[in-house]
């Protein structure tokens, strides 16, 4: 499926939220900003740099601003969307149509419009430090085939895996999350292929 009709599908599945997302597309759209599709999501870009992306939720639906922590919020609804996680990211939730209002939801969009066209972005977080992860290594140290086709994958994917082994606390999730990659590495995939 292609792109747009991937987007169309997205605004034509059937939810609770389905107008409210349509017009917010429809405010959107009448930006300088070009409609794409990633991490199963429309997301608004300018020159390849993501803006603002929107989506539905089980109890919301809403716009996320890539680089929210540098708009003014004068009606103070951002929120961090992930807090200890992300840092710049912030999202503006609704429950409910009336809820949308149409020119503050400009405002906002141009000015996250005029931070892009700036270029202004969180630096890049300090690298806190290189992992391993003995379970990894040891299921690579029995398979010869994995370890070359862990060993055949870019630097930064191998750093991926092992990071994501090693960030686990139990050992039950380590274990669940090994046993999620081994065969993404067996087919030469990256952890995050899917959301490149």
């Amino acid at each position: 499926m292609d792109k747009s009709a991937r987007i169309a599908a997205y605004f034509e599945a059937e939810g609770p939220f389905r107008e409210g997302l349509a017009l917010l597309r429809e405010q959107v759209l009448k930006s300088v900003l070009e409609e794409d599709f990633k991490w199963s999501a429309p997301v608004y870009t300018l020159g390849g740099a993501n803006v603002l992306g929107l989506m539905a939720f089980k109890k919301h639906f809403g716009i996320w601003f890539f680089n929210g922590v540098f708009l003014t919020d004068p009606l103070g609804v951002l929120e961090n969307a992930q807090e200890g996680k992300t840092r710049a990211m912030r999202h503006w939730k609704f429950t409910e149509m009336p809820q949308v209002n149409l020119q503050a939801v400009a405002s906002y969009i141009s000015e996250a419009i005029a931070i892009a066209e700036k270029g202004i972005k969180l630096p890049p977080k300090p690298k806190t430090g290189v992992f391993t992860a003995p379970e990894l290594e040891a299921e690579l140290a029995k398979e010869v085939a994995l370890r070359a086709r862990f060993e055949a994958l870019p630097p930064y994917k191998q750093k991926e895996y092992m990071e994501y082994i090693a960030t686990a606390k139990q050992e039950a999730t380590k274990a669940r999350r090994l046993a999620k990659i081994l065969p993404m590495i067996r087919a030469g995939a990256g952890l995050n292929d899917a959301y490149r």
